[in-house]
């Protein structure tokens, strides 16, 4: 310890300086990327331009689907031009990325053209993005669905709520080539009857796509079921309930360090309040530990991604209470998932959220309406607390009187003493402990008070 550390005792009662290693949360500045009401939000990441791709209802232009790419430069992000990928209504847009063929796909359901869902492939140049011809995957009503990439086979799977076959949950294959995407039969996984939302996540260790989705059918019970993409086709194992209470909002992420599944969902069972569930595949079968809440508030939006950076999942949403946007970083071990309190990066009216993970910047982009500033589609960066810290609410004890080598007896000036080893201090100011061991004006995470300094090198301690 160096003279004038801030100290702690440890669990076994010795002392050590207090340190600290890591970067602090941030979230950017907000930026516009859609000056209109903005919804149906989805995003993803294009890893070979590294540029994050937005898709939307544009409602300020007919409701046509649009997508736009952002840029991400430190905790800044810029747009290109809002590109239009169908000149018809939708109703929603979900977007995925496909590494082998290097392009986008956004699968929607064309108002216009009587709710039939169709799938447009993207390539990105730049800040600007073009589109193919749209193909057709469902020629009935098509409302709900997702789109999910299997790196292993290669393929684009769409899964959709099929509002022609009573309302089944079904998925089909999509095969990029050049612009243009065909697809393989449709494959029923829900045939309880109706099956929304759903959404989807490939699991790179098990090689196997998930989906989790409300079972309408079964007392809209969250659920879940392993799909196996084989040549143009995918077949399902045993669907599982992971929420026995109804569910109407529902993401879901793979953890690439955990090689676990996280689910999260409204849970009815528990007013509503966010709840997070880890998933184990094994085969063509998938396990669950137990829900854990990360927010005490009936969910009403919501969206999660992995950051492989933090390694941690995290998840965004938003509740009644004025919709305030926040964000929860969740950490797996094992078949469990903990959580830090969540942060807000917008205190009001927050709805159709997606969080989009950027490998190449190492931060995450959330795109939203914003419904403080007339509906406008809205980007902000977000870099969760990656801060590692012997410091507790509990353990500091005071500074350190002088220098002292490993194992050596130290004086450590406790609570009421003055310590006279500081620099730069503003009399009458108080001090907090840095998650450093620094001194600073404003209170750290977690707030521990350090005492009140009486010169520019003088602080009474307090313990």
């Amino acid at each position: 310890m160096a003279n004038g550390d801030t100290v702690i005792v440890n669990a076994n009662g010795t002392v050590s300086a207090v340190s600290g290693s890591g970067s602090p949360e941030a979230i950017g500045t907000a930026v516009v990327f859609e000056s209109a009401n903005s919804v149906f939000i989805s995003g993803i990441y294009d890893s070979n331009a590294q540029k994050v791709v937005i898709s939307y209802k544009d409602g300020g232009n007919s409701n046509y689907g649009t997508a736009v790419v952002g840029t991400v430069s430190g905790t800044a992000i810029s747009f290109g031009t809002p590109v239009v990928f169908i000149s018809n209504a939708v109703t929603t847009t979900e977007i995925a990325y496909d590494s082998n063929a290097q392009k986008v796909v956004i699968a929607y359901s064309n108002t216009t053209l009587s709710y039939h869902g169709y799938a447009i492939v993207g390539t990105v140049s730049g800040t600007a993005i073009s589109f193919g011809t749209p193909a057709v995957f469902e020629s009935g009503t098509c409302v709900t669905v997702e789109a999910v990439y299997d790196a292993s086979a290669q393929k684009v799977v769409i899964a959709f709520k099929d509002s022609g076959n009573s309302s089944r949950g079904t998925a089909v294959v999509g095969t990029i080539s050049g612009t243009s995407i065909s697809f393989g039969s449709q494959v029923v996984f829900n045939s309880n009857g109706s099956t929304a939302p759903i959404q989807a996540v490939y699991d790179s260790n098990a090689q196997k796509i998930v989906i989790a989705y409300t079972d309408e059918g079964n007392s809209s019970y969250g659920t879940a079921i392993v799909g196996t993409v084989s040549g143009t086709s995918i077949s399902f194992g045993t669907a599982v309930v992971f929420s026995s209470a109804a569910m109407t909002k529902v993401s879901i992420a793979y953890d690439s360090n955990a090689q676990k599944v996280v689910i999260a969902y409204n849970d009815g069972g528990n007013s509503g309040y966010g709840t997070a569930i880890v998933g184990t595949v094994s085969g063509t079968s998938i396990s669950f530990g137990t829900g854990v809440v990360f927010s005490s508030l009936a969910i009403s939006y919501l969206s999660m991604d992995y950051d492989a950076t933090a390694q941690r999942t995290l998840i965004i949403s938003a509740a009644p209470s004025a919709y305030a946007g926040a964000v929860a970083i969740g950490t797996v071990s094992g078949t469990s998932i903990s959580f830090s309190t969540p942060s807000q990066f917008h205190s009001d009216d927050t709805r159709h959220m997606s969080i989009v993970y950027d490998a190449n910047a190492g931060k995450s982009v959330i795109a939203y309406q914003d419904g403080d500033n007339s509906d406008y589609g809205t980007g902000v960066v977000y870099q969760p607390g990656t801060l590692v810290t012997n410091l507790t609410a509990e353990n500091y004890i005071g500074i350190s009187n002088a220098a002292y080598s490993d194992s050596a007896t130290a004086t450590v000036q406790i609570s009421g003493s003055v310590d006279d080893a500081q620099s730069g201090l503003t009399a009458g100011q108080q001090y907090f402990v840095q998650v450093n061991g620094s001194l600073g004006l404003t209170a750290d995470n977690p707030s521990v008070i350090a005492g009140t300094a009486v010169s520019a090198t003088k602080i009474i301690v307090k313990g």
